[in-house]
């Protein structure tokens, strides 16, 4: 673990941590973690790159950084994540043009943000009638 101290930080924080040598199965690489940690996994080319990355039960962002546009290509189709952000930092949605959420354990579903999520909210019902009418008794006066 790599651990820097933020000088003239005061109060309540948790700061940076770094963790290399990491493999994919460790804890660190299958839960959900929300705070500054950082975990290094060493693979032997992108192929194992992307294994390692949709290897989780977890999807809501995925980052790539490359000039090689065969591996942004792949990226697009094989990095099973609801974001996936290629050559820019991976925070900064913005709400109503940038929806946001994830795959697998990390959400479902639309986005929010996206012009669908209100659905998510509703109850869809279906009513269905036969309007043929075969068969039925007639009308009797006053029936309408």
């Amino acid at each position: 673990m790599v651990y820097r101290d933020q000088p003239g930080m005061q109060g309540h924080y948790v700061p940076l941590c770094v963790f290399e040598g990491i493999r994919p199965d460790h804890v660190l690489a299958q839960d959900e973690i929300f705070g500054p940690v950082f975990s290094i996994i060493k693979v032997k080319d992108f192929t194992e790159a992307l294994q390692v990355a949709n290897g989780t039960r977890y999807a809501l962002t995925g980052g790539l950084f490359s000039r090689s546009p065969q591996n942004i290509a792949r990226a697009r189709r094989e990095f099973r994540v609801g974001n996936l952000y290629i050559n820019r930092g991976c925070t900064g949605a913005i709400v109503e043009r940038h929806p946001f959420g994830g795959f697998k354990m990390s959400g479902v579903g639309s986005k929010a943000g996206g012009p669908d999520y209100l659905l998510q909210f509703t109850v869809p019902r279906v009513v269905v009638e036969n309007t043929v009418r075969r068969g039925f008794a007639p009308v009797a006066e006053g029936d309408e």
